[in-house]
Parts: C-alpha cells; sequence; structure tokens
C-alpha cells in the first residue's frame, strides 16, 4: 500500500474550504479524506474535526454506518462546551431523520425519542451559547416542527405485569 502524503499547514485553509465544497455537492467521503489529511496536520483544528463530523452524519442517508463512537470521539475533541452540546444535538437530530425514513418497526418512534434528545441538547447550548448564536434555537423549533408535521408520539409506557409470589 502507498504512503499517505502530508499536507502543509498553509494548505489548510483551502483544504477546509474544498471540503465544505464536497460536502455541499453531497460527497461526504471526500470531505470526510480532506479532514482526515488536515487534523494529520493540525490535529487540533477545530473546523476540521466539526466538518468531519458533519461529513460523518452526511452519510447517514446514504445509508453507510457510522458508529457512536465515531462521533463520541469528535465531538469529545470540541474544545466548546456550546459547539459540543450544539453538534450532538446535530447528531441526535440527523439519526432521527434517517430513522423517520426508514419505515421499519418501531422507527416513528425511535425517530421521537432522537427528536427529543435533540432538543435536549439544542437547549443546553442555548442557555450556553455566544452573544448573537441562535443556531440552537433554530434547530429545536425545526425538531418541533418535523414532530408535529410527522404527528411523532412518545412510545406508550409498558404495561407492568404483576407476578403473584410463589
Amino acid at each position: 500500500m502507498s504512503e499517505l502524503k502530508h499536507l502543509s499547514k498553509d494548505a489548510i485553509p483551502a483544504a477546509l474550504e474544498k471540503a465544505e465544497r464536497y460536502r455541499l455537492l453531497n460527497e461526504p467521503g471526500e470531505a470526510e479524506s480532506i479532514c482526515l489529511d488536515i487534523l494529520k496536520t493540525d490535529s487540533e483544528n477545530q473546523l476540521a474535526v466539526i466538518t468531519l463530523l458533519l461529513a460523518l452524519t452526511d452519510r447517514f442517508e446514504k445509508g453507510y454506518a457510522v458508529s457512536d463512537t465515531q462521533t463520541k470521539e469528535l465531538l469529545a475533541r470540541m474544545k466548546s462546551e456550546y459547539e459540543r452540546a450544539y453538534y450532538t444535538g446535530i447528531v441526535a437530530e440527523r439519526r432521527a431523520k434517517t430513522k423517520l425514513r426508514s419505515n421499519t418497526p418501531d422507527c416513528r418512534f425511535q425517530a421521537y425519542d432522537l427528536f427529543r434528545e435533540a432538543m435536549e441538547w439544542f437547549e443546553k447550548a442555548e442557555a450556553i451559547r455566544p452573544p448573537g448564536h441562535d443556531d440552537a434555537l433554530l434547530r429545536w423549533n425545526t425538531c418541533v416542527r418535523i414532530i408535529e408535521r410527522n404527528n411523532l408520539v412518545a412510545r406508550e409506557p409498558e404495561e407492568r405485569v404483576e407476578f403473584p409470589l410463589e
């Protein structure tokens, strides 16, 4: 196997733009590869961490298996508590949308649970957001609208079965 070539630090800004462009072109694999190259050169680059996380979650819709471990590792690398909460909400929201479209048994209940989880993270982010950053509020509203539009509800609590004592 060939050895990977290393990106120069001076090339990082242009590489980040290219990664974002590939995301917008619905080519998350290419964006992921670029972000991995950036992070090999600058392991603390927060824009590359965020772009990589978004590229991975873009793959949810394409049916690729993206492990919770991958997303959790990237979320843990985020230095900002606000961004960590906001992007944790994004991951849950994107999983919810994928679940809703899956048309599997219980998908509507699972989607509802994931949307509610996303909303909880967006509320945490909203509470600590920098001035003028209402993205978490906008995402929370989107989740509410999707829940209402699709008539999603929580699963009924299971009936407790009482067993007689012997």
